[in-house]
Parts: C-alpha cells; sequence; structure tokens
C-alpha cells in the first residue's frame, strides 16, 4: 500500500520532489474541501483493486477525475447526511467493524494488524467505515424508502422470461443544461468509442477511461441483473442481443450509452432446505445490560432443559413481539430469511435441540429447531426475486437521479491545475 501511494503521487505530479506539496486542495465543495494527499491515497487503493479484478488503468489524468469525482459525491452525501442530522455511534461503528472482521475469520486485534501491516491506518478505516453508513442510511431515508413496488408489477414480471443478463456499460455523460456544443462534443466522444469497440477495443478499459458511470472503475460492469433489473432504457437492445454483443449508441437525458451482452443464463427449479424454528430475544436497554441478557436467557435455557414449555416462556419473556404471540414461532424459514449470525446457529441444531445464547444485531437469543423439510420453493423464491429484481431496478434509477440532482444543485470548484 505505501509503495503505490508513493508511486500514485510521483505519477500524479511528475516528480519525486512533488510527494512533498500533497496537501493542497484540488476540489472544492460547498463548505469542505477535498486535499491533494486524499485524492492520492485513493487513487492508489482503486489501482489496487482494479489490478485485482484485471482491469486496464487508464491514463493518469482520467484515473485522477474519475477518483475525484467519486469523492466529490461521496463528500455530498456525508454532508447532506450530517445537515441532516443522521449520526453514526461509536456501538454501531464498532459492531459493524467486529462483524467484518469476523467474516473474514479474523479477530478484531488480527484484523486490525493486518490493516496496520498493508500501511492502512485503522483510524482512517474506521472513518471510511463510519462514512459508508452515514451514506447508507442517507440514501434509505431519502431515495430507498420512496420505493414502492406493487403487487401487479410482480405479477407483471413474473411473466417475462427467467433468463439473466451480465451487462457492462458506458456512459458519456451531458451536463444538465448542456449547449449544443457540449451535446455535440459528448455525441463524438460516444461515436469514437463505439469505433474503437468495434474495433476490438476492450471494454473495461474503455469504460475505466471514457465512461462517466458509476461503474466505470469497475470497467462498467454492473452485474448479472434478471430481465426486470435490467434498466428500462436497455431492455429492448439487451433482449435481442447475442452473447459479446454491442449496442447501438443509446441516447438518454443523462447521455450517451453504450451496452455490452458479457453473458445470459436460464433460472431453474429451487428446492431448498427450510427450518421451522423458534426463539427468545431478550433486548439489552437501560435497564438490562449485555450481561443481564444473557444471564436471562441462560437461565430460560436451563428451564427448557428442565421441561418448561419453551412456548410459554417465549410469551412471557421475548422481546420480539410479533412471534412471542406465536411462543416464539418463526415458522418455516428459507435459507437467506434470517440474519446471518442467527442463521448460522440454527442451521447447527437438529431438531429438537436449543442453542446456547448468542448474539445477533437484534440482541441475545436463544433458538430451539423444530423440523426441517425439503421444499420445492421454485415459486415463491420466483415472487421474491421479482421484488427484488423491480425494487433494484427502480432504486438504481431513482439513486442516479437523485444523484445527479445534488451535484447540480452544489457548488463545485475543481482545483487540480492549480
Amino acid at each position: 500500500m505505501k509503495r503505490l501511494l508513493l508511486l500514485a503521487a510521483i505519477l500524479l505530479s511528475g516528480s519525486v520532489a512533488a510527494v512533498q506539496e500533497l496537501d493542497r486542495i484540488v476540489a472544492v465543495i460547498n463548505d469542505d474541501v477535498i486535499m491533494r494527499s486524499e485524492l492520492v491515497e485513493k487513487i492508489s487503493s482503486v489501482a489496487a483493486q482494479m489490478e485485482e479484478q484485471n482491469i486496464p488503468l487508464p491514463p493518469q489524468d482520467i484515473l485522477e477525475k474519475q477518483v475525484l469525482d467519486r469523492l466529490i459525491m461521496t463528500k455530498l452525501q456525508i454532508q447532506m447526511a450530517q445537515n441532516t442530522g443522521i449520526r453514526v455511534d461509536d456501538e454501531t461503528l464498532n459492531r459493524t467493524i467486529g462483524n467484518i472482521a469476523r467474516e473474514n475469520k479474523l479477530s478484531l486485534n488480527e484484523f486490525r494488524e493486518i490493516l496496520e501491516g498493508d500501511g492502512y491506518g485503522y483510524e482512517n478505516f474506521r472513518k471510511e467505515i463510519r462514512n459508508e453508513i452515514l451514506i447508507s442510511r442517507l440514501q434509505q431515508r431519502q431515495v430507498d424508502n420512496r420505493v414502492i413496488v406493487t403487487e401487479r408489477e410482480i405479477e407483471n414480471h413474473q411473466g417475462e422470461t427467467d433468463i439473466e443478463f451480465h451487462i457492462a456499460h458506458i456512459l458519456v455523460a451531458i451536463p444538465e443544461g448542456a449547449s449544443t456544443r457540449q451535446v455535440t462534443r459528448a455525441r463524438e466522444t460516444a461515436e469514437k468509442v463505439l469505433g474503437e469497440l468495434q474495433a476490438g477495443a476492450d471494454f473495461g478499459s474503455m469504460a475505466a477511461t471514457y465512461s462517466d458511470g458509476q461503474q466505470a472503475l469497475d470497467g462498467g460492469d454492473l452485474g448479472w441483473r434478471k430481465a426486470g433489473q435490467v434498466p428500462t432504457l436497455f431492455a429492448d437492445f439487451i433482449a435481442v442481443m447475442e452473447v459479446g454483443g454491442l449496442s447501438e449508441i443509446i441516447k438518454s437525458p443523462s447521455g450517451y450509452h453504450i451496452i455490452k451482452l458479457l453473458d445470459k443464463r436460464s433460472s431453474e427449479q429451487v428446492v431448498v432446505t427450510q427450518t421451522n424454528a423458534r426463539h427468545i430475544l431478550i433486548r439489552p436497554d437501560e435497564l438490562t445490560t449485555p450481561e443481564e441478557a444473557l444471564r436471562r436467557l441462560q437461565q430460560l435455557r436451563l428451564r427448557i432443559e428442565g421441561g418448561d414449555d419453551f412456548s410459554e416462556l417465549a410469551k412471557a419473556h421475548s422481546a420480539d413481539t410479533m412471534s412471542a404471540a406465536e411462543g416464539g414461532d418463526l415458522g418455516w424459514v428459507n435459507p437467506g430469511d434470517l440474519v446471518p449470525e442467527f442463521e448460522n446457529v440454527m442451521n447447527s441444531l437438529d431438531p429438537g435441540a436449543t442453542s446456547e445464547p448468542f448474539r445477533s444485531q437484534f440482541g441475545f437469543h436463544i433458538v430451539q429447531v423444530l423440523d426441517r423439510r425439503e421444499h420445492d420453493s421454485t415459486e415463491d423464491i420466483k415472487r421474491a426475486r421479482a421484488r427484488e429484481a423491480i425494487r433494484r431496478r427502480k432504486l438504481e434509477e431513482a439513486r442516479t437521479d437523485w444523484l445527479r440532482q445534488m451535484r447540480d444543485e452544489a457548488y463545485v470548484e475543481y482545483r487540480l491545475d492549480s
């Protein structure tokens, strides 16, 4: 990481001496700024990720501009989050970092040592994670909560093909209120890009160099999409494209688009192992410490092992009021329905067994498995996937419009050449 940081600084400045001049302003965003040192560090991180994904790096000035634009959008969202009262407390931050460490099968100390060994300061990492949570909460409040998927949309979507598409995308953007000359220049750039792609240029490299899309530095890769998840603008083109094929230039209010169909596949019947389980939740609060919650659950587990009725204890003690009314019964659940911490413990139990107390993001639980079965969930999964596909498509379109409006309304001054 240190070597990459130094190399990026040298490449940006053109000389080793310029490493000493990193700390100057390269952009002003409303009342905040981005420093050159911040930009250089982010460039080194992005460059490393692109190398891992085998995406050729664009020319240095293009990479610099792409990363700076990404930092600007991050700053704008953090500003709005803070101005609207969104906060991330230390307990939430610590729990999130702890979860990241556990997902990598590391203790918190081991995780911290690896970060610092790679030259990545732990405090900087904490700051980035806090910002990610801030932005996530902001988007949830400003955009996500306003996206609604109706039952009619789900029914219509289920009538569509089950084929999934792997798509890549290049956007040559047109600024809000663009002049005729700006529109013409954007069109010419799009035509130049399409011509080079048709001549055999690498799509990922061209996306990283020319695209103004959010996935530009990922080679323009939009990932796998069900038919209903494909942006409406592209749907008619994708339906008739062959794998490896390129679209013509597609015009929209945001600019000129080029898409490539990387691959496609069909969905199959889905048979899953369902689990019928029940649980008791004790949630720490001002009156109940984590230690007290654990102690109470341990006592309840002993009573269950001694013959007391789980259902009655759940009704009397569980903080999950919805399941408590049913004796703690969660019904038949599919893989992925529950949070990973809960599901991992539940899956480790045989029918009839009761777990030791454990913690999830909701509090402390004990869970008892009642039964398991193999179930053809094809229709249920199709409906769930249809709902998620439609929601993802709507979210992507809504977030793109929201970010564009935020950027247009902000004061942004570039100082890269100063």
